[in-house]
């Protein structure tokens, strides 16, 4: 029976707690979208149980909100194997991995999200772990000290992270299945938002479900979000019935206009226009100019811009697109 254990920061049982976790897959054949990756993961899984071996550890890589975490969960369910979880930031010395590692049964699943982040001591750890399922323990200090080799149980390591391009490559080349999460379809999401809304027991129709599906930036975490403030909104300004004209107006109120950008996106674009004239202009000068952290710029905002094709990205620095000049009712300035 698949048991999860948390081995994570208090700040990160928050961040996890916030996310309704009734709503997650459970299985790949109730995830919805990423039907390449799960070609790929029911092969690989179904080929480990057949030898009656943990699959080999698996790295999740693409933007917020698309499935990591929930894919790490289906593996583990599809396995019959209790996962833990703990993520990169969590994990301040070699003892709290070493600690983790060492209480690993066989067959478990060890998940650590963002482990971009991990520090690079500690993930020497993960070397003859992951590949000869060992723990090398120091003992001692200067010409006495001597290595002590600890045999693991067999586990499967599945990481997650944003930021894929910051892995280490001997840490990177570890990993069996290197799979990547695009953003999903239109479509993909209004499956999404039903099926959400049937779990909270909210009725939504079609045109509704792809009214909010049209507005959640192709990600199924903010899907989710946008689902619960409209049913907020229906319940106390409306009559409690998510139709075309209450859930537009719940999402009018939220600033979030039909192609999903937020009042945020809208501020970048406005000013890489207005203070630089479209662009190009450097990552750090957009940050600095928007008061807004490189890393949600670049991890968070610039994917969704990408995709819509209100940005560019060239050699010298961002560029705002003919689109977006008008998405925003500026003329477009055709001297860029």
């Amino acid at each position: 029976m698949q048991d999860e254990e948390r081995i994570i920061a208090p700040e990160e049982v928050a961040v996890e707690a916030g996310f309704d976790l009734s709503l997650r897959p459970k299985t790949l054949n109730e995830f919805i979208g990423q039907p390449k990756i799960k070609e790929n993961l029911s092969i690989f899984l179904d080929a480990a149980k057949g030898r009656n071996e943990p699959c080999e550890h698996v790295l999740l890589y693409g933007p917020p909100g698309l499935g990591k975490t929930t894919l790490a969960h289906v593996i583990a369910k599809e396995m019959n194997a209790n996962i833990k979880v703990t993520s990169g930031p969590a994990l301040e010395r070699i003892g709290d991995l070493a600690a983790i590692l060492s209480n690993l049964e066989d067959g478990d699943i060890l998940f650590i999200d963002e482990i971009h982040r991990m520090n690079r001591t500690i993930e020497e750890v993960l070397y003859p772990a992951m590949e000869d399922y060992a723990l090398d323990i120091v003992i001692g200090k200067g010409p006495t000290a001597r290595i002590l080799r600890l045999d693991l149980k067999k586990f499967t390591l599945v990481g997650a992270t944003t930021r894929v391009s910051l892995l280490s490559s001997p840490l990177r080349d570890r990993f069996g299945s290197i799979l990547h999460l695009d953003f999903y379809g239109l479509d993909e999401m209004t499956s999404i938002v039903s099926r959400t809304a049937d779990i909270l027991h909210t009725p939504v129709g079609d045109i509704e479900a792809k009214l909010i599906a049209a507005r959640s930036r192709s990600t199924p975490r903010i899907a989710n979000r946008l689902l619960k403030r409209v049913r907020d909104f229906a319940q106390v300004r409306g009559n409690g019935i998510l139709d075309a004209g209450t859930v537009t107006a719940a999402l009018n109120g939220l600033e979030i206009d039909p192609l999903g950008l937020d009042e945020n996106d809208r501020r970048i674009l406005r000013t890489l226009i207005e203070k630089f004239s479209g662009g190009p202009v450097g990552l750090t000068t957009l940050s600095a100019a928007t008061n807004e952290d490189m890393a949600t710029l670049e991890d968070v905002v610039e994917p969704f811009l990408l995709q819509q094709g209100l940005l560019n990205r060239t050699p010298r620095g961002r560029v705002a697109t003919e689109l977006a000049y008008s998405h925003l009712k500026y003329p477009f300035n055709t001297h860029i």
